[in-house]
């Protein structure tokens, strides 16, 4: 199935960590969206049983996965930082993670989506490999790369790519771009990038009603990608104090933060954020695993002076409504 084949224009966008669970996507692709699971942080095995779940309701959808970043982290800078969170890591009856760089199974789970073949894969932090694309092919998948910036998009055209997300800065979450320079905003970034590579673009970052689907489109996209409207979806595996925080007064502003994984990520601005930020060094994924029995203890706790809370600009508009209202609502 292919960009131009969608059954809608709109695509639940994947979030790793938890919030995008199989329920989310079988009940977009129901609703005449497609759902994107995201691998990112999945144990290979937990990615096939939930490939296996959806493919079982018979709808389409996608994956996601992370490219493994680059070990460039700062040893003294990291431990640095270690030494300044324990005492958070105290108050909440847990202790930090190893810093250690990993590259999150990437090999297997490729491996995986070549042997079963799914309609769509995404591809954020980077490109895949001219032989991942070629095995990707091969197995019926659409390949789609994560860009920020117009260098990004012709960098993934000439890997193969079928597609790009155009990922504006108004979006939740990490980054997916890897090359740096200017950030964008969405519409710019989707009409920058039409005229400089002629590729299909999905655009993703603060769409949250069906005017931002409107305006993506008008401006060259083929479809938009929304994951912040769905966190307060039933079929979503967000915690409960995090949907509250959403629609808070005092979580109205967000920010882009490397304090929890070390790389830049757009999420509700907490005391963790005000806090941290400032000392938080480059250390993407060593960051990550450093702070996350951190962010595991205070999400047990319901604390969200410290829980991580990634979302997109648009964030106050998200709806406590089925998944299928959501895309509708979302739906010119």
């Amino acid at each position: 199935m292919g960009l131009r084949q969608l059954p809608g224009p709109v695509v639940q966008a994947p979030m790793a960590g938890g919030a995008t669970t199989p329920e989310l996507v079988t009940a977009v692709g129901k609703a005449g969206g497609l759902g994107m699971l995201a691998a990112g942080y999945l144990p290979t095995a937990t990615l096939a049983e939930q490939i296996a779940a959806v493919r079982d309701v018979g709808v389409p959808f996608g994956v996601n996965l992370f490219v493994p970043a680059p070990d460039t982290a700062d040893p003294d800078a990291v431990e640095s930082y270690r030494q300044r969170l324990e005492p958070t890591a105290a108050r909440l009856g847990t202790e930090l993670g190893e810093p250690t760089w990993t590259d999150d199974e990437y090999e297997a789970k490729l491996d995986l989506l070549a042997a079963v073949g799914v309609p769509m894969v995404t591809f954020t932090f980077g490109l895949p490999t001219e032989q991942d694309v070629i095995a990707l092919r091969r197995a019926g998948t659409e390949v789609g790369v994560t860009v920020t910036t117009p260098a990004e998009a012709v960098a993934a055209d000439r890997a193969g790519a079928d597609f790009v997300v155009a990922q504006g800065i108004e979006a939740g979450g990490h980054r997916g771009g890897w090359l740096g320079g200017e950030q964008f905003g969405l519409l710019a970034l989707v009409r920058l990038i039409r005229s400089t590579v002629d590729i299909k673009v999905m655009a993703a970052g603060g769409i949250a009603d069906a005017a931002g689907v409107r305006a993506v489109l008008a401006a060259g996209a083929l479809a938009a990608c929304a994951g912040t409207a769905f966190l307060r979806c039933p079929e979503a595996g967000t915690p409960e104090p995090y949907r509250d925080a959403l629609v808070a007064p005092e979580f109205a502003e967000t920010r882009l933060t490397r304090a929890y994984t070390g790389r830049w990520a757009r999420g509700l601005v907490n005391r963790f954020i005000a806090d941290q930020e400032p000392y938080a060094p480059d250390g993407y994924p060593q960051l990550h695993r450093l702070t996350r029995p951190l962010r595991a203890a205070a999400t047990a706790a319901g604390d969200t002076d410290v829980m991580a809370m990634w979302a997109g600009q648009s964030h106050a508009l998200a709806t406590d409504e089925p998944a299928a209202k959501v895309l509708h609502a979302l739906t010119p």
